[in-house]
C-alpha cells in the first residue's frame, strides 16, 4: 500500500532529529510514491494549520508541537529495553473517561501503550513499563487519554480472571510476527544493495516503516508472556536495516541541501491508522 502525502511529510520529518527538510525534498520524496506536488502541498498546508508541522523559515518544514508525543513514541523502538522494567505480576488498569473507546483519542492512547479491553471501559496491561503507574498515566494523558479516566494498579486477580486477562494478547501471533518481519527485513536489506536508488529509497521507506509500526504498537509484554529475546532480535535487525536505508537516502538528501547527520531513513508511522484498544482486543 502506498503512503499518503500526510504520511510522507510526517514520517520523513520524524527522522530529522530536530532538523528541517526543504519543501522540494518533500515533493521529490512524495514523487517516489506517485504523489503529486499539489497533493503534497495541500497536505503540508493542512498539517501546518493543525500544528503538526511548522515552518519557521520559508520553504523549510519541521515537526510541530502537536506531533511531539506520537513522535517520541514512534522513535522509542531504538531503545525499547529502556522503556521496560521487571514485572511483579501486577497490572495497570484504566477505567472510565468520557470517550467511547472506539477510534477516539482515548482508545488510540490505550492502543499505543499496549492496553487491551477486558470488558466495557476497563482496559489492562502488565505493570512492566518504566516508571510504573505514574509514568504510564502521564504518557496516556500526553497521548490523548481523557483526563477523567481513572488509572490504577491491580493485583491479586482471581485465577479465572487472570487467565482471561492473559488471553487478551495473542502471544503466538506476536512471536510469529517478529519472525516474519525479521525475514522480510533481511530479504529487503540484501535487495537494497543492488537496487536502483529510487527503488531502494521507496522500499526502505515502506518495509522499514512497517517494521517500525509493528514495534511501536508492540504491547511490550513481560518475559513470562513473550520472550524479550525475540523482540530484541527484531530490534537488532531493524537497527541494521535502518543503517542500510539511511545509506540509500543519503545522496538524495545531500542533493537537497540536507546535512548528512540529519539524513532520514525510512519511517512510515503517523498514528492515523492506529486501532483502538477495543479493536485490538476484538471487543464488541
Amino acid at each position: 500500500m502506498s503512503p499518503s502525502a500526510k504520511s510522507v511529510v510526517l514520517d520523513l520529518l520524524s527522522t530529522m532529529r530536530g532538523g528541517a527538510l526543504p519543501v522540494r525534498a518533500l515533493v521529490a520524496a512524495a514523487g517516489l510514491f506517485g504523489i503529486s506536488e499539489n497533493s503534497l502541498r495541500v497536505a503540508l498546508a493542512r498539517l501546518r494549520a493543525s500544528g503538526m508541522v511548522t515552518s519557521e523559515e520559508p520553504g523549510l518544514y519541521r515537526l510541530g508541537t502537536s506531533a511531539e508525543a506520537v513522535n517520541r513514541l514512534a522513535t522509542s523502538w531504538r531503545s525499547i529495553d529502556r522503556t521496560l522494567r521487571p514485572w511483579s505480576g501486577h497490572w495497570i488498569a484504566v477505567a472510565g473517561g468520557d470517550g467511547n473507546r472506539s477510534g477516539d483519542r482515548s482508545g488510540r492512547a490505550l492502543a499505543f501503550l499496549g492496553f487491551r479491553n477486558l470488558r466495557g471501559d476497563l482496559a489492562l496491561r502488565p505493570d512492566n513499563l518504566a516508571g510504573g503507574m505514574t509514568a504510564t498515566r502521564d504518557r496516556l494523558l500526553e497521548l490523548g487519554l481523557e483526563p477523567s479516566a481513572d488509572v490504577f494498579r491491580v493485583h491479586d486477580l482471581a485465577p479465572p480472571t487472570q487467565q482471561r486477562v492473559v488471553r487478551l494478547w495473542d502471544t503466538a501471533a506476536i512471536r510469529h510476527g517478529y519472525r516474519r518481519t525479521i525475514a522480510e527485513l533481511e530479504r529487503s536489506e540484501r535487495a537494497l544493495a543492488s537496487a536502483p536508488r529510487e527503488q531502494a529509497m521507496a522500499e526502505s521507506f515502506l518495509v522499514g516503516g512497517r517494521a517500525i509500526r509493528q514495534l511501536v504498537l508492540d504491547p511490550r509484554l513481560p518475559d513470562p508472556l513473550v520472550p524479550a529475546a525475540e523482540r530484541r532480535a527484531l530490534v537488532d535487525t531493524l537497527l541494521r536495516y535502518d543503517r542500510a536505508g539511511r545509506g540509500r537516502w543519503a545522496a538524495f538528501l545531500r542533493e537537497m541541501g540536507v546535512k548528512p547527520g540529519d539524513t532520514p531513513a525510512h519511517v512510515r508511522f503517523t498514528g492515523d491508522d492506529i486501532p483502538s484498544s477495543d479493536e485490538l482486543s476484538g471487543a464488541p
